[in-house]
């Protein structure tokens, strides 16, 4: 699976990076058929916006989530990507 990450309007720590495929790699275990996983992290003021999409094969989850802390809002998007997971499989 290819993790891709975009900043809009913010620079993100490698630290902050390293988290995001940290917690999208244990996604592997729910389905086997992931294709690539795009973040995009968004700084709107005091605020992050946080969207995941993940590609399965023929299919495409999109969770968005927003905090005051990129690394809040990746975990917060994260789990509801995983719920979204759990319900298809």
């Amino acid at each position: 699976m290819q993790i891709h990450t975009t900043a809009r309007h913010c620079e993100l720590d490698a630290d902050v990076r390293s988290f995001a495929q940290q917690r999208l790699e244990k996604f592997a275990k729910y389905a086997r058929d992931l294709l690539e996983a795009h973040v995009i992290v968004t700084a709107e003021g005091y605020r992050h916006v946080v969207e995941i999409t993940l590609a399965l094969k023929g299919r495409e989850l999109v969770s968005r989530e927003s905090s005051t802390e990129a690394r809040a809002a990746i975990d917060l998007s994260a789990d509801r990507i995983e719920h979204q997971l759990r319900r298809l499989k």
